[in-house]
């Protein structure tokens, strides 16, 4: 692949050619080891511009592509992220965390997958027939028959700034499909696990990617974001990370009229009827605890449970959580890692502790565990009971292995209880009355509800009700959000 380093530091990629960043690089830390994994490119607000730009005149070539030509690039570009999947696996579990199983299966072979799903998107018809129409006279134009078409046209520039729990998979959801479409890309990948971009980024080089149709900048400050929304240059900036941050860039984007496609917080809500299968809702909801130590917006945090079940429910999350293996993420069994940096631990346990001062009972959890040789930011899976809804822990996104449980005596105050949530990203019903499920499922705010699962349909739109997102992507949907329609008519 080509070479992004120099001497172990890592450069910003502007218009094909590997750049100097002009403040540096700062240090990206191994959240397990607090050792320091690589030294990532500081760019300036001007390099961030420039990357725009470069991305700017390479769309005029790019998006005239041949689909086909376009999907050779992608998936080219799959084969070589899979070619050395245990050194991309090794560099995504190093900066990020997460265990060897998850940035293996999860992260780079799911980051593959979705270039592999949209070089077949990039084949997908663009142009739809639109039912003729009959037209009197009138004064926009003569009577007679209208024909038309609808085609989908690429949007342009996009600014697809990613998020720190997924290094490989949320970057490839934004990138393959956008490149599809015939976007060209600016990538500002978060600051706590930046490396791995570049890695995609120089495997798109390698499969045949023009100059300026990927271009990577990176930094540990707000400016280079803040400088990829709002650039002249960018038509539309894709976003995944917390509310606060969406709705400043929602602002920037307002003033001049960029697209927007957000992913935003998550407060999950599980609600497990009476006639639940316990054992199956204690072990989807117990993914909080183990999947990137709960770092995942879509996590059924937030659990209502019916009265009767409630104490029963209660003692098998108690039991999973404490029968997880905690620690360096590297080792064989270990389930539960660390968080991805001291602040965000920090930020973590001072919301179990604000549970405690509000009413909550740590039932499991609470404690800092300790990480191998003394270091690393682990924080044990938490279970916190007694808790009502309006209590912070059970209303603001914790984004860390906490569970909190709240109790409901009936479906009405079930579905009263989840909906009241600034949250709606997705929302989990467990009964197995199936048509039970499924009509409480219909009454929640959230853009996706799992029945009986926490599994996804990668096909399925994604994205979020309220202050959880704007749009929707994954699958067909990701080609339709990279897109803009353009109507074609004439007459019959």
């Amino acid at each position: 692949m080509s070479d992004g380093t120099d001497d172990g530091k890592r450069r910003l990629l502007i218009g094909g050619r590997w750049a100097e960043p002009e403040h540096g690089h700062y240090e990206v830390i191994d959240p397990a080891t607090e050792q320091v994994v690589g030294l990532a490119p500081e760019a300036s607000r001007a390099q961030v511009y420039e990357a725009a730009a470069a991305a700017r005149e390479a769309f005029t070539t790019w998006s005239r592509t041949r689909p086909e030509e376009r999907a050779e690039i992608l998936h080219r570009a799959a084969g070589l992220i899979l070619r050395d999947l245990d050194g991309n696996a090794a560099l995504a579990r190093a900066e990020s965390g997460a265990t060897t199983g998850t940035a293996r299966g999860m992260q780079v072979a799911v980051g593959a997958a979705r270039f592999r799903r949209y070089a077949k998107g990039a084949l997908e018809p663009v142009e739809e027939a639109v039912a003729p129409q009959v037209n009197e006279a009138g004064p926009m134009g003569r009577a007679g028959v209208f024909g038309a078409i609808a085609v989908r046209q690429p949007v342009g520039v996009v600014s697809c700034i990613t998020s720190y729990n997924n290094p490989w998979a949320n970057p490839a959801g934004k990138v393959a499909p956008a490149l599809a479409m015939g976007n060209t890309v600016v990538v500002k990948p978060a600051p706590q696990d930046p490396l791995s971009v570049y890695r995609m980024a120089e495997a798109l080089q390698e499969a045949g990617a023009p100059p300026g149709v990927v271009n990577v900048v990176t930094a540990s400050g707000p400016e280079a974001g803040e400088a990829a929304v709002d650039s002249p240059d960018v038509d539309m900036v894709s976003f995944t990370g917390s509310t606060a941050v969406g709705q400043k860039i929602a602002e920037v984007c307002g003033r001049s009229m960029k697209r927007q496609l957000m992913e935003l917080g998550g407060k999950g809500a599980a609600v497990v009827l009476e006639d639940a299968d316990l054992d199956a809702a204690a072990a989807g909801i117990g993914t909080t605890f183990s999947f990137y130590s709960g770092q995942i917006c879509t996590a059924p945090t937030r659990v209502l449970v019916q009265r009767g079940v409630h104490d029963a429910l209660l003692a098998k999350l108690a039991a999973y959580a404490g029968h997880l293996k905690v620690g360096d993420p590297a080792a064989r069994g270990t389930v539960v890692g660390p968080v991805v940096s001291a602040a965000h631990r920090d930020r973590i346990e001072s919301y179990v502790e604000l549970g405690r001062k509000e009413g909550a009972r740590v039932v499991t959890g609470g404690e800092r565990p300790a990480g191998p040789d003394g270091r690393g930011f682990y924080v044990a899976p938490t279970l916190l009971a007694d808790c009502t809804n309006d209590m912070r822990v059970v209303r603001e996104e914790i984004f860390g292995p906490v569970v909190v449980v709240v109790p409901f005596d009936d479906e009405e105050e079930a579905v009263a209880l989840a909906n009241d949530s600034d949250y709606g990203l997705i929302d989990y019903v467990w009964s197995l009355d199936v048509a039970r499920a499924f009509r409480v499922a219909r009454r929640l705010r959230a853009g996706g509800v799992g029945v009986n699962t926490v599994g996804r349909n990668m096909e399925a739109p994604f994205g979020g009700f309220k202050r959880s997102g704007v749009g929707r992507d994954v699958g067909s949907y990701a080609l339709h959000a990279y897109s803009e329609l353009q109507s074609i008519v004439w007459p019959g």
